[in-house]
């Protein structure tokens, strides 16, 4: 069983987004047969069946072994990863371009760089999954808080020109036996919890209060 599978066909992807059928992948965690996915689940014995074909067929749980039980033979099925990731590259009419409308300040280009790496990691995590390799990446993953919206930006130039001067001194477009690596360094709020429902007359919500960076302006702030 792979950690994450790369969704890229759109038929695969409608498969693995059906509620039923997604309850299986999940139960499927634990390799099982149908009667015991069905019990699992609450779920009736040929439905759940119907639902494994489907699911076989796109390639998303795999026959892991047959049992003979007197004169039926049991299929035990496993999900083939044990979590999925859908590849933008199975909505390619309709992904987002990066290169449409650059603009580092922009999170609409934020989400169009975060689509774009989605689809090429899982084009690598995929073809060295067939060949039985590994693939050779690094991230960062950082958390900070900023007092203000000026030292946000701040920020965000000290860490474009660390980022450039990297590039600049480690790039070398005439090596014969380079490879070449994308750098996307990102920075965005992280979302703060849903709204308190609204408090009754006369009483109060005891939700949270507002939070004081997130003004229109800091959550359309981003920086690479």
């Amino acid at each position: 069983m792979l950690d994450v599978a790369v969704i890229e066909e759109p038929a695969a992807a409608e498969a693995s987004l059906d509620p039923v059928r997604s309850r299986i992948l999940a139960a499927l965690a634990e390799p099982g047969s149908a009667a015991m996915l069905a019990g699992r689940l609450g779920l009736p014995r040929q439905k759940v069946n119907y639902h494994l074909k489907e699911l076989e067929r796109h390639g998303l749980v795999e026959l892991a072994e047959e049992r003979r039980k007197g004169n039926v033979t049991e299929r035990i099925y496993a999900a083939t990863a044990a979590s999925y990731v859908i590849s933008p590259r199975a909505l390619s009419a309709v992904s987002p371009d990066p290169a449409r409308s650059p603009d580092q300040l922009s999170a609409h280009w934020l989400l169009a760089l975060g689509s774009r790496l989605v689809q090429e990691v899982g084009a690598l995590v995929t073809g060295a999954a067939r060949a039985r390799r590994r693939v050779a990446t690094f991230a960062v993953d950082a958390e900070v808080r900023f007092a203000s919206a000026a030292d946000r930006m701040a920020f965000a130039e000290e860490l474009t020109q660390a980022v450039t001067a990297l590039v600049s001194r480690y790039h070398d477009e005439a090596a014969p036996q380079g490879r070449t690596h994308r750098v996307i360094v990102g920075l965005h709020q992280i979302p703060g919890p849903p709204p308190a429902a609204p408090a009754a007359p006369g009483g109060t919500s005891g939700g949270p209060g507002p939070d004081p960076e997130a003004d229109p302006e800091a959550r359309q702030e981003h920086a690479r």
